[in-house]
């Protein structure tokens, strides 16, 4: 918990730890369906964060039932029963309570072996940083609940969103793979700092080369911006080497709050372009090398 990582790990024997996560949220999207899906892929993305593979989860559910219809609770459990069998996992129950407002999530176990437990520190100097998603939801969600997104984008954005990181994760076997996080609440630069918060080494970002959803740039220019992405800047900015000179627009895509974002892989920089083929290979098409581990300016982030 002192490295804010990803998930909880048990060792229970020499060959096998089990990995546990929880993590539910009210609705960002209209269609509950949707709904359903992204708090499962979120759920989800711990597991396969630190190397794991989930192997049961449990439903957390609040629901108004004098405010909504039965039938959107069928849809939220549906989309994310679908999610878990697309992940191989099995559902094996879980818990609920009348509230006054919609909520939904899961509770995952995941196993893993003990010895390749990945965490978000322990980047070795001169490993490339790889993301595979784009960012930007957190600000195309802003864009949806102001009535400013149309159709195709929030469709993008529901597929970005409930898009399973269990696709990248599987090829972590055949790389040097040294350490690992999702990208979240906390937006890339958040997460980025935590794997170098120890100060063995800096984090040099290859600005041009972060992919990022178009529109949420246009968004971004035009102050559609989430309070989280405010608040994650006001908590992280000092870690940024001369971040008065950097565009505030791109700012704000950085400490943008995502929601099911994409993992953050640190990797050996003889395997990273090879990495993002495979992963491109398999579909996976916004995966990009976006940054470099350095000797320089340990503990901070240079853009």
């Amino acid at each position: 918990m002192d490295t804010s990582d990803d998930a909880g790990v048990l060792r229970l024997t020499d060959d096998l730890a089990l990995i546990q996560t929880v993590d539910f949220f009210t609705p960002i999207v209209d269609d509950p369906y949707s709904f359903g899906q992204i708090a499962a892929a979120n759920a989800l993305s711990d597991v396969y964060a630190m190397g794991g593979v989930p192997i049961t989860t449990m439903n957390i559910i609040g629901f108004p039932l004098s405010k909504m219809d039965i039938s959107v609770l069928q849809e939220v459990l549906r989309g994310g029963l679908d999610k878990i069998k697309e992940a191989g996992a099995l559902l094996v129950g879980g818990h609920s309570i009348e509230d006054d407002e919609l909520k939904y999530g899961l509770s995952v176990t995941g196993k893993v072996h003990p010895k390749k437990v990945l965490a978000n520190r322990g980047a070795k100097l001169g490993d490339m940083l790889v993301l595979t998603k784009p960012l930007g939801v957190g600000i195309v969600n802003t864009a949806i609940k102001g009535n400013l997104a149309g159709d195709d984008l929030i469709k993008k954005a529901i597929e970005i969103m409930s898009s399973l990181n269990k696709y990248p994760a599987e090829e972590f076997d055949d790389f040097s793979i040294s350490a690992c996080t999702d990208v979240t609440g906390f937006g890339l630069i958040g997460h980025a700092c935590e794997m170098i918060d120890d100060k063995t080494v800096g984090l040099r970002f290859f600005r041009d080369k972060i992919p990022v959803i178009p529109d949420a740039l246009e968004f971004a220019q035009m102050g559609i911006v989430p309070a989280g992405a405010l608040r994650n800047r006001k908590y992280r900015e000092g870690q940024v080497e001369d971040i008065k000179s950097i565009d505030p627009v791109m700012l704000d895509i950085l400490f943008d709050p995502q929601t099911s974002g994409g993992l953050l892989v640190a990797i050996d920089k003889n395997q990273a372009e090879d990495f993002v083929a495979r992963l491109r290979a398999k579909g996976i098409q916004d995966a990009a090398i976006v940054g470099e581990f350095t000797e320089d300016f340990k503990g901070k982030i240079v853009l």
